[in-house]
């Protein structure tokens, strides 16, 4: 779990540092990442599903505000993880520390991510939301598929002696 964490939060720098890198403006760079990431979000789970001009519209002003209220992402704290990475000796504390005040902003994030969905959501008819809860668990059958396919890859190969 730590090591994905980490493997997140490093590739997150080196997104970050290339876009800064780029832009002038960092924080005009978040928000626009930030409401593609909405947008992405959203789509995604509405795919398949035929919504009116008035919804797509309605949606469209839910993801423009949600973009504006969202907490941004804290480019300080992602360079402190950073220092702390890449000093001489490892503190474990620090890191936990760090990853863990990083973990609850994404959580905040998060929260406000699917309170828009969910407004997106009840904006369906009740058709339509039958349609995106068939396709709901049609995706937790595959990814159950995949995970099994998986563990039994894994479990067919034979073990590296060191």
């Amino acid at each position: 779990m730590h090591k994905n964490i980490l493997l997140f939060i490093a590739a997150a720098l080196v997104s970050v540092n290339t876009v800064a890198a780029k832009n002038n403006t960092l924080e005009s760079w978040q928000q626009d990442a930030l409401t593609h990431r909405i947008q992405e979000s959203h789509y995604s789970m509405f795919d398949g599903v035929k919504l009116t001009e008035q919804q797509r519209q309605q949606m469209r002003d839910l993801m423009s505000l949600a973009s504006r209220d969202t907490p941004s992402i804290n480019v300080s704290e992602m360079e402190r993880l950073h220092t702390l990475v890449t000093a001489k000796t490892f503190d474990e504390a620090a890191v936990r520390e760090q990853t863990e005040k990083m973990a609850q902003e994404q959580v905040a994030r998060q929260v406000e991510m699917a309170r828009v969905r969910n407004q997106m959501y009840n904006l369906l008819t009740p058709e339509q939301q039958q349609i995106l809860e068939q396709k709901h668990l049609q995706r937790l059958s595959d990814l159950k598929l995949q995970m099994a396919e998986k563990i039994s890859t894994s479990a067919q190969k034979p073990a590296v002696n060191e």
